[in-house]
C-alpha cells in the first residue's frame, strides 16, 4: 500500500514538473519526417509520422492531467518570463502534425482541423502571455528572462503561415484567396516579431555575463525560426499562381525568403562554436533534457526549408546541403530519442527495484 502511494506521489511530482515545451518532441519528430518525405525517404518519413500520431495525443492527455491536478502551477508557468514561451510548442506541434497529415497521407480535413486548433491556441497564448508580461508588477532581471526560447512565438506564428499556405492549395477557389492572405500576413508578422526578439537576444548575448548553463538548447531556435520562415515563404511562392496578389508580390517573396534563409545559415557556425565552448571547453554535462528537442527541430527545419527553397527558386545546387542536414537532423533526433528512452527505462527500473524491496 505504501509502495503504491509512493509511486502515485512520484508520478504527481513528475506531472507537476512536466515542461511546457515538451511538445517540442512532436515538432522535431514531425519536421524530420517532412524533410525525409521531401527528399524521397518514405520509410523514415512514415515511421516518424507513426510515432507522432502516438506522441501528440499522449502529450495532450498529460497536459490535461497537469492542468486538472496543478492549475496554479500551470498558470504560474503561463505567466513566467522563463517558461511561458514553451507553451507555443502546442501551436507549432499542431501545425507540423497537420502538415504531415496533409503531405504524407492526404488527410485534408484533419489537417484543416489541426490548423484551426493551432489558430485558436495561437490567439489565446499570444495575448495571454504578452499581456501578462506587460502588466506583471514584479518582473525578473533582463538577463534572467530573455532566451532563445522566446523565439518559439515566431516559430508558432510561421507554422500557422506554413500550414495555412498548404491547406489553401487544397481548398475550393472560393476560400483560397482569403487563406493565402492570412498565411501571408502571419508570415510577415512572424518576421517582424523575430526582428524585435532577436534584437533583445543579441543584446543579452553581447552585454551580459554568459555562463554554460545559460546556453540552453532552445538557443538553436535562433536559426530554426528563420528556417521555418524560409519554408513558409517558399510555399507562398509556390502558391502564387493561385492568388493574384501573391503573384504581384513574388519578387518581394523571393527576396525575403532568401533573406530569412541567409540569416538562419549565419547562425549555424555561431551556434556550433558556442556548443563546443559549452560542452568541450567548459565541460558542461551532457544528459537528457526535454529542451534538447528544441535543438533537433531547427536542424530538421533547415533541411526541409533549404530543399523547398531550391525548388521554389530553381537553385538545385542547394539540394546537397539539404540532404546533409537531413542526416544531421536524423542523427540528432536518434541521439535525443535514445536519451528519452534511457531516461524512461531508468525510471521504470527504479520503480521495479523499489517494488522488489517493498
Amino acid at each position: 500500500m505504501e509502495s503504491s502511494q509512493g509511486e502515485d506521489r512520484r508520478f504527481c511530482r513528475a506531472l507537476e514538473e512536466l515542461s511546457p515545451a515538451y511538445f517540442g518532441m512532436v515538432m522535431a519528430t514531425g519536421i524530420v519526417s517532412l524533410a525525409a518525405h521531401f527528399m524521397d525517404r518514405p520509410v523514415i518519413a512514415g515511421v516518424l509520422f507513426a510515432l507522432n500520431l502516438v506522441a501528440y495525443p499522449l502529450l495532450w492527455v498529460l497536459y490535461a492531467l497537469r492542468l486538472w491536478r496543478f492549475p496554479r502551477r500551470v498558470v504560474s508557468d503561463l505567466t513566467s518570463h522563463q517558461s511561458a514561451s514553451g507553451f507555443f510548442t502546442l501551436v507549432a506541434a499542431s501545425c507540423v502534425l497537420g502538415s504531415q497529415c496533409l503531405l504524407l497521407m492526404g488527410w485534408y480535413r484533419l489537417a484543416l482541423t489541426l490548423w484551426g486548433v493551432a489558430l485558436v491556441l495561437w490567439l489565446a497564448l499570444t495575448y495571454t502571455i504578452f499581456t501578462a508580461f506587460t502588466i506583471k508588477t514584479h518582473k525578473p532581471a533582463f538577463e534572467k528572462s530573455i532566451s532563445g526560447g522566446w523565439l518559439l512565438a515566431v516559430v508558432a506564428t510561421q507554422s500557422i503561415a506554413l500550414l495555412g499556405a498548404l491547406v489553401a492549395a487544397h481548398m475550393p477557389p472560393l476560400y483560397r484567396l482569403e487563406v493565402n492572405f492570412l498565411a501571408l500576413s502571419m508570415w510577415l508578422w512572424g518576421g517582424m516579431l523575430y526582428i524585435w526578439m532577436m534584437s533583445l537576444i543579441f543584446y543579452r548575448y553581447s552585454f551580459f555575463h554568459f555562463s554554460p548553463g545559460d546556453l540552453a538548447p532552445p538557443y538553436w531556435i535562433n536559426m530554426g525560426a528563420m528556417a521555418i520562415s524560409t519554408l513558409a515563404g517558399a510555399q507562398l511562392i509556390i502558391n502564387a499562381p493561385d492568388a493574384p496578389f501573391l503573384l504581384s508580390l513574388r519578387p518581394f517573396l523571393k527576396g525575403f525568403t532568401v533573406f530569412y534563409w541567409a540569416t538562419g545559415t549565419w547562425w549555424i557556425p555561431m551556434l556550433l562554436i558556442l556548443a563546443v565552448w559549452r560542452y568541450v571547453y567548459q565541460r558542461f554535462p551532457l544528459r537528457y533534457d526535454p529542451l534538447y528537442w528544441g535543438a533537433v527541430f531547427p536542424l530538421g527545419m533547415y533541411a526541409a526549408s533549404t530543399h523547398n527553397m531550391q525548388r521554389a527558386l530553381a537553385m538545385p545546387f542547394l539540394d546537397t546541403l539539404a540532404t546533409v542536414f537531413l542526416y544531421v537532423a536524423l542523427t540528432a533526433w536518434t541521439v535525443t530519442f535514445y536519451g528519452l528512452c534511457k531516461w524512461l527505462w531508468g525510471m521504470l527500473a527504479s520503480r521495479t527495484e523499489r517494488a522488489r524491496t517493498d
